[in-house]
């Protein structure tokens, strides 16, 4: 640790000015932080696990990276806005993708109208410099190599590396992170040693009937009642039969059948037909019935306890030509 610490202290960091700063004799150009308000409705207690994990109850104590997990569209980063809101610090967003390089993470070179190269501090290495909170969102769409340049910012090193700059930039007393992961197979697998810095896991669910009204009443406050409450009722419905329909699915619905309520007012549209076209529009035919998607959907992920054999590959169970059932009807005469 100490060794860590000599070579950090070493580096030499000037005053921001105009929106720069100089690490080590190399100008960065800092990033602008997320400034847009947010609210997080209901599950405080997640909120409050999350603020637990940036506290150091010593001077020898390190904050924690918590990895945040869920369905997409449940407010995890939401989350993390609330929480850097609480602590007020800036808040820096870093959207990983599957084709982010650890330059993009870092410090990118760009070439300036004159012909010079300048460097560009990313929202994470901003968040280093000024003591903000940085979300890496999505982060597990991240490739290998981009984790392995944040090793030694996730555990007691605190400092990251930029080849491209040439440069050691260790984070400020008060920076803060934490990382988004979505749940689909859209994703990587992070290796175990990045896992092992991503602690702990908080897994935000889907809210409940009161919390999922009012979360939707914050965000369309001049919608009507009856719609908010058919809205809500199929959240509600399509979280116990287990589908993934998220409150950004519901906000997307209701402005979608807003908006053709008002597109024409001389032939307007009833709120209920305005409604189902904005079901099927933004959620699919599949949505209109959730009882039989949930029943496909437990179908292919192998909810059945009955197992197939290769005579079911061809016919349904009820076909009168399935082998397994003229069996069946012939032992029962016999």
């Amino acid at each position: 640790m100490n060794r860590h610490k000599k070579k950090t202290d070493s580096v030499r960091i000037g005053e921001i000015s105009d929106g720069h700063v100089e690490v080590d004799g190399v100008r960065l150009k800092l990033s602008h932080p997320y400034e847009a308000p947010g609210q997080w409705i209901g599950q405080q207690e997640i909120l409050m696990q999350l603020l637990a994990c940036w506290i150091t109850v010593d001077e020898s104590d390190l904050p924690l990276t918590p990895r945040l997990t869920g369905p997409p569209g449940v407010g995890k980063t939401q989350l993390a806005i609330a929480a850097a809101q609480a602590q007020q610090r800036p808040l820096f967003i870093y959207q990983c993708t599957a084709d982010t390089r650890p330059e993009d993470l870092l410090i990118t070179p760009v070439l300036s109208q004159g012909g010079s190269i300048s460097y560009h501090a990313s929202p994470l290495v901003t968040a280093m410099l000024v003591g903000g909170v940085c979300v890496l969102d999505e982060g597990n769409r991240m490739n290998e190599k981009s984790w392995a340049s944040l090793a030694p910012l996730l555990d007691g090193r605190r400092y990251v590396e930029s080849i491209v700059a040439g440069i050691t930039i260790p984070a400020a007393p008060d920076f803060r992170s934490a990382v988004t992961m979505n749940q689909d197979e859209s994703t990587f697998e992070i290796p175990d040693y990045i896992m092992s810095r991503l602690q702990p896991t908080l897994a935000v669910g889907f809210p409940t009937k009161q919390d999922e009204m009012a979360i939707l009443q914050y965000h369309l406050p001049f919608a009507k009642a009856e719609m908010l409450a058919m809205t809500v009722e199929f959240l509600q419905h399509s979280h116990e039969l287990k589908l993934d329909f998220s409150p950004r699915d519901g906000i997307n619905l209701l402005r979608f059948a807003l908006k053709r309520m008002m597109q024409d007012p001389t032939h307007p549209v009833s709120a209920d037909e305005a409604w189902q076209e904005a079901l099927e529009k933004c959620l699919g035919e599949d949505a209109v019935d959730l009882e039989s998607l949930a029943q496909r959907r437990r179908r292919t992920l192998g909810g059945d306890a009955v197992p197939l054999g290769l005579a079911d590959l061809f016919f349904d169970v009820d076909d009168p030509m399935h082998p397994d059932r003229e069996d069946d009807e012939e032992d029962e005469e016999f």
